[in-house]
């Protein structure tokens, strides 16, 4: 059956796949009346498989999706498949090699002259995203500690320096000040250092 204006042709579409690894992407396509799942490349490839290797079917998509997603994957489909959309669900799946993937599922009817007639989705593979802005979060994250043990180190010294004070004691007076004036630590030595670093 040929795609509607309102529905991607699967046949025509090309998938960005090694283009663009961080999100590929793959596109569903369901006829109320063949009751048929028709899947893209690209799609297949997110699971794990080549056209060919299986016959596209909900049984077969909810086997790979997360035990705890199951119920609300089912009754995702069956709203827009009874009302239509678009709308959009998030979804853990596990490929067919038991690696986990986070998709972005969205749907919407397929129409035919103003009438549905089956339901096509798009679906974004997040997975390399997220673990790309998690390590990028992280790696600010141990910066910024770096940063902020080294000016509480200088501000340290520099008491020390001043007050004839131990390292322990040094500390102490900042985080007491800190507690005073409901600021960071590391707020307290940035200050220290400033006012130095201006004299």
């Amino acid at each position: 059956m040929t795609s509607s204006n309102n529905s991607p042709a699967l046949s025509s579409a090309k998938i960005p796949h090694e283009d663009f690894l961080d999100c590929p992407t793959g596109l569903v396509e369901y006829y109320f009346a063949e009751g048929i799942f028709h899947w893209s490349e690209g799609l297949y490839r997110i699971y794990g498989y080549e056209r060919g290797d299986v016959v596209p079917s909900m049984d077969m998509a909810l086997a790979h999706i997360e035990p705890a997603d199951r119920p609300a994957v089912q009754a995702y489909w069956d709203r827009v498949a009874a009302v239509g959309g678009p709308s959009s669900i998030y979804v853990s799946i596990r490929d067919r090699k038991d690696r986990q993937h986070k998709l972005l599922f969205s749907a919407d009817y397929i129409l035919e002259g103003g009438a549905p007639v089956g339901v096509w989705g798009v679906v974004v593979d997040l997975t390399q995203s997220i673990h790309s802005d998690r390590h990028q979060l992280a790696t600010e994250a141990v910066a910024a500690s770096a940063l902020n043990r080294a000016v509480i180190e200088q501000a340290k010294g520099i008491l020390m320096g001043r007050l004839g004070i131990t390292a322990d004691e040094a500390y102490e007076l900042m985080s007491q000040q800190s507690q005073d004036t409901n600021r960071k630590v590391y707020a307290i030595a940035h200050e220290i250092v400033e006012r130095i670093t201006r004299r």
